[in-house]
């Protein structure tokens, strides 16, 4: 979601401020701003928009001093603008929050009640005016950063400055993730190892109730009661990241792109391709001795999920239930020991996900985190850690941390198999080989489909509406496909089990209605066939998604446009169909001349609810 980053150094902080917002702004907002401390004054600058639009705000009226906060904002309480963008300044304070304070309107009212007046509609501005407050009082800010967070619910990352102590940043964290980074005789903070890439890449991670005093020498930790203590520091790969789009218009593109190399280092990771089986000890979950697998994400990485059940299912015959985290967590469903439980999350810091982890763990459940980043809050407290080896994503929109998702699951679903006696080793051998082809499959699919899709989204941005369908792990597929038009072409798309047609969505199609068929040639085609011609009979126009096999047995039906794809086992079928949906949603938005790596209202990394 928003981004923090904070700078206590003996060099002008200002532009180093802007650099390391710009390598947050994969995560979607809607303005920034920084603030500096020089010769006990504070100073800001705030923009609506983008990032550009605060370099061209310093430019014209730049900011001096060798300690600073910045912030990129997505908005939540309060409409995007200047006036609700942060840092947010009250009586020598100046704070920046990523987070929800669940609390603030009765702080707020309060604090009204006392004559102090507001100026933003943010919940933000409540800790600077409390903060503000306690100083009044006579407090120190030590004494009263401790006071102001004990009275505070609900998510935070904090980052403070007061104008009477100088080259201090204090920082807090309560939910969404804060690092701590070591320099020398410098020292930051930031929303994760990434925006700290450009000058360090020694990091610690506050946890869940930490606060912190940060100074040039170093810094001091305390936990939610106030006794000192340490966090492990540990060299982070973020340092190493670049935001570069290449030859490529867009980040998505580029990503989309990478998915053949990426696929292929996450594959090796878990399947030892010359032996012919996978790793051992690629999972801490028994597989051999539990009874259910419980699966809990959000968004794209519930939809992986989804295609993870029909894996663990048909492969493993292994139950499987898969929840919306959102939903989970305040189910709170009961759940036998009996079971496990994964979580998804490409960021590893979704806060839903986060808290069903919890919830799960504190019902005794094994727990294994399916997460890109390994130094994440989920990855940190599970008990297990798969890695996908997407590397940075920085398009919204989720694409090669989808597929690398799938990839483990395929995987992990195969090891499971092994383990639980449902497949013989020759079989095993057989899916294994299989894996190894997915990524020349992958490229071969991109180079082979790239044009035709290019054409055929120039078609679909005429439309307003369009629906997926799909059986077996193809239903998830057409969710996703669903999901990502809308994502960034604001198209309205809705995805169906096929089998679900007559029960509803059948009322919609007429000759304005595109409908995406995933129709791979595996053992409920003649169902999906029976299906597209309950479609074709009423004008829908039928965008056919399929193998050879599938093309020659439908060529009875009249389609819109047919993708033609390579024959795939049912292991791998999800990764290879899943490229071309991901095509058709970046072409179509790429002609309606949205915004593809940073669509409105839209962030990268949920760490809120």
């Amino acid at each position: 979601m928003c981004g923090i980053v904070g700078i206590v150094g003996s060099r002008s902080v200002a532009p180093l401020l802007v650099d390391a917002l710009k390598r947050l702004e994969y995560r979607g907002y809607d303005s920034a701003g920084i603030a500096t401390l020089r010769e006990g004054r504070l100073d800001r600058r705030r923009a609506q928009g983008k990032l550009v639009a605060l370099e061209e705000c310093l430019a014209q009226d730049p900011l001096e001093g060798t300690t600073g906060i910045g912030h990129t904002r997505w908005a939540t309480h309060g409409v995007p603008s200047v006036g609700n963008a942060h840092p947010h300044f009250a009586a020598g304070v100046a704070v920046v929050h990523n987070g929800i304070i669940e609390n603030f309107a009765a702080l707020k009212a309060e604090l009204v009640d006392e004559g102090v007046v507001f100026e933003t509609q943010t919940d933000t501005e409540v800790v600077a005016r409390l903060l503000g407050a306690r100083l009044a009082a006579g407090d120190r800010p030590e004494t009263a950063m401790r006071t102001v967070l004990a009275r505070l619910e609900g998510a935070y990352a904090l980052a403070v400055v007061f104008e009477d102590l100088p080259d201090t940043i204090f920082g807090a964290r309560n939910g969404p993730p804060l690092a701590i980074g070591y320099g020398k005789q410098e020292m930051y903070l930031g929303s994760d190892a990434i925006a700290l890439a450009p000058f360090t890449d020694d990091v610690a991670y506050l946890e869940d109730g930490d606060w912190t005093i940060v100074t040039r020498e170093g810094a001091k930790i305390h936990a939610a009661d106030g006794r000192p203590v340490e966090r492990k520091r540990k060299r982070s790969a973020g340092a190493h990241f670049v935001a570069d789009k290449g030859n490529h218009r867009h980040f998505m593109e580029k990503e989309i792109h990478e998915q053949p190399e990426v696929i292929a280092h996450t594959l090796s990771h878990y399947v030892d391709f010359s032996a012919g089986c996978t790793r051992e000890g690629i999972s801490t979950i028994a597989f051999d001795r539990i009874e259910r697998l419980t699966v809990s994400a959000c968004g794209t990485a519930y939809i992986a999920g989804l295609v993870g059940k029909y894996l663990f299912e048909r492969f493993a015959r292994l139950p499987v239930d898969v929840d919306t985290a959102s939903e989970f967590r305040y189910r709170e469903p009961p759940l036998s020991p009996a079971g496990a439980a994964l979580f998804i999350s490409q960021s590893g810091e979704t806060a839903d996900t986060l808290a069903s982890l919890r919830y799960c763990r504190s019902e005794g459940l094994a727990s294994e985190a399916l997460v890109n980043v390994g130094d994440s809050s989920i990855a940190r407290e599970a008990d297990g850690f798969l890695p996908t080896l997407a590397g940075p994503e920085i398009g919204v929109a989720s694409t090669k941390a989808f597929t690398c998702q799938i990839a483990v699951l395929a995987a992990l679903a195969l090891s499971a198999a092994v383990r639980r006696g449902t497949i013989t080793r020759k079989e095993e051998t057989r899916l294994v080989r299989t894996l190894s082809e997915v990524p020349r499959l992958m490229r071969d699919t991109l180079a082979a489909s790239e044009a035709d899709i290019r054409s055929l989204a120039q078609e679909i941005s005429h439309y307003r509406h369009a629906l997926y369908l799909g059986r077996g792990t193809s239903f998830p597929l057409a969710l996703e496909g669903a999901l990502k038009l809308k994502e960034i072409s604001y198209i309205h798309a809705e995805g169906y089990a096929a089998g679900e047609l007559k029960h509803g969505p059948i009322a919609l199609i007429d000759e304005t209605m595109p409908v995406v068929v995933i129709a791979p040639y595996d053992h409920v085609f003649s169902k999906t066939i029976s299906n597209m011609q309950e479609v074709a009979a009423r004008g829908g126009r039928i965008i056919l998604i399929t193998d050879r096999q599938g093309a020659a047995a439908a060529t009875t039906l009249e389609t819109m446009r047919t993708i033609l794809l390579p024959d795939t086992d049912p292991l791998v079928t999800p990764l290879i169909f899943a490229l071309p949906l991901q095509l058709m949603a970046y072409h179509t938005a790429v002609f309606m001349g949205t915004d593809v790596d940073q669509p409105r209202n839209l962030a990268k990394s949920v760490t809120v609810e």
